[in-house]
Order: C-alpha cells, then structure tokens, then sequence
C-alpha cells in the first residue's frame, strides 16, 4: 500500500517536473521568436562591449595580480635576509656568552687547582 503511493508521488512529481520544464521551453522559444534581426545586432554589439570590458578587467585583476605577488616575494626575501642576520647575531651573542662562561671555568678549575694544592700541602704538613 505505501509502495503504491510512493510510486503515484514519484509518477505525479515526475509529470509537474516535464510540465514545468515544457512550459519554460515554450515560453523561451516565444521569446526567441520574438528578436527581430535589428534587436541580434544590438545584442551582439553588447555582447562584444560586455566582452571587451570583461578581457580589461581580467588584465586589470591580473596586473594587480602580479604586482601584489613581486611585493609578496620581495617581503618574503627581505624576511629571509632579516632571519638570517638575527640568527647570525644570536649565534655571536651565544659564542660571546659561552666563551665568557668558559673563562669563568677556567679560572674557577684554577681557583679550585690551587686550594687542593693548598690542602694537600696541609695535610702533608699534618703528616710530618
């Protein structure tokens, strides 16, 4: 019983869906019929204007197009070159840092060189 009227919905949406597809087609074949030669000729003339305004545009879009793309590249290597300097300028930074910081173990490891020479010497002493 369900599939019946399942099936009669389909057939019945089916048939509005040709009926409006005909009448679309009736009304745009009426319409074509209508165009008289003089109104093609003016068509085609708006057609080549709307035609020749959509190529400038396009070469508008693309001129803007490629000179917002040079700028992008050349932020984009100016960027680099930028990174590059800073990570230069950190590495001397860090070098500086570390080459200070090994002075300052040295003369720690010296310091400490010194008073296990100074304890040994005592405990030498203590011996004698």
């Amino acid at each position: 019983m369900i599939i019946i009227m399942r099936r009669r919905l389909w057939i019945g949406v089916l048939i509005v869906m040709a009926l409006g597809l005909s009448i679309v087609y009736l009304r745009l074949w009426t319409i074509d019929y209508q165009i008289s030669s003089t109104e093609t000729e003016l068509l085609r003339r708006q057609f080549d204007l709307a035609n020749k305004e959509a190529v400038d545009e396009s070469a508008e879009w693309r001129l803007r197009f490629d000179e917002a793309e040079e700028r992008a590249t050349k932020c984009a290597k100016e960027l680099k070159r930028v990174k590059e300097n800073i990570g230069d300028n950190r590495m001397t930074q860090r070098l500086d840092m570390l080459q200070k910081e090994n002075i300052n173990l040295l003369e720690r490891v010296e310091t400490l060189k010194q008073e296990l020479e100074a304890e040994k010497l005592k405990c030498s002493m203590q011996k004698l």
